[in-house]
């Protein structure tokens, strides 16, 4: 049976029993309006943990100016119902002064370096520094033995590693792969805003990162595989922030040079914007 919880106090004596009988305790953090992608996540710490949580807290303070906070749907009593059937055993629903009691402006901020200072980094100025805020406040309120993130977020992922290594929080973190529709598409709760005539369009997205990995790996210079998929998008309608081949620690590889690569790209396509990603080693 799901249990929902909008008190810190009794998160922390409900987490705290648990841990007393010996219990592993595992974590998913969401901002809601979930899909079969979130539950994956919740299945998964199931299987690294004895209890799971799942937060559902939509974070004012990783949308910039011009973005969609106030277009982010909420849809609570769904959200239940997916993680229950998901097999989470507490919903945890933090209000913003609970996550931020002296407002989301005046708060203590956690900022990562390095990692968050390309592709999503800028392209979204403050972006990350909110993701890794509001993370360390989950961590510290959920005290969780694993934390899963999904890998469609790539930078995202890469973010919270290096946060978690650099502060030493005693958390397992675990990367879950990414679920895609039929035609390819990876879900997204941004998916929804996709007219009729642009849902399809949507899945030439990972065409396109599964052509760059084919150029790559065929000892193409990177740069010209890039500028060829970004030529390829826009040819199809989408408004591309970034296509980027990466080592894993989103550095820039040497051509020539193997080892393990991931492809990201960025693009709006009408007024939705899609990220995707492709891990492959070249």
């Amino acid at each position: 049976m799901l249990e929902s919880v909008t008190d810190l106090a009794v998160l922390r004596e409900q987490v705290a029993g648990w841990k007393r009988e010996g219990l592993r305790v595992g974590f998913v953090p969401t901002m809601g309006n979930l899909h079969a992608g979130h539950h994956s996540l919740v299945r998964l710490a199931r299987e690294h943990a004895d209890r799971v949580v799942a937060s559902v807290f939509v974070n004012p303070t990783q949308f910039g100016p011009n973005e969609d906070f106030a277009r982010y749907p909420r849809t609570p009593d769904a959200d239940r119902d997916g993680l229950a059937a998901a097999g989470a055993d507490l919903m945890w629903l933090p209000s913003v002064d609970t996550m931020y009691p002296y407002g989301a402006a005046a708060a203590v901020e956690v900022r990562v370096p390095v990692v968050t200072a390309v592709l999503e980094g800028a392209h979204r100025p403050g972006h990350f520094d909110g993701v890794a805020t509001v993370v360390s406040r989950l961590f510290h309120q959920v005290q969780p033995d694993v934390a899963v993130f999904g890998r469609k977020d790539y930078q995202q992922l890469a973010v919270i590693r290096r946060m978690v290594r650099d502060l030493a929080f005693p958390v397992a973190v675990l990367a879950a792969p990414t679920l895609r529709e039929a035609d390819g598409l990876a879900m997204s709760s941004r998916n929804q805003f996709l007219s009729a005539q642009e849902r399809p369009v949507a899945a030439g997205i990972h065409q396109v990162l599964q052509g760059v990995r084919a150029a790559i790996q065929s000892g193409r210079s990177r740069g010209e595989v890039e500028e060829e998929a970004r030529r390829r998008l826009q040819a199809s309608g989408f408004q591309v922030d970034y296509v980027a081949v990466r080592t894993p620690d989103l550095l820039e590889p040497d051509d020539g040079v193997g080892g393990a690569r991931v492809a990201l790209v960025a693009a709006r396509l009408g007024t939705t914007r899609l990220i995707d990603n492709l891990e492959f080693d070249a």
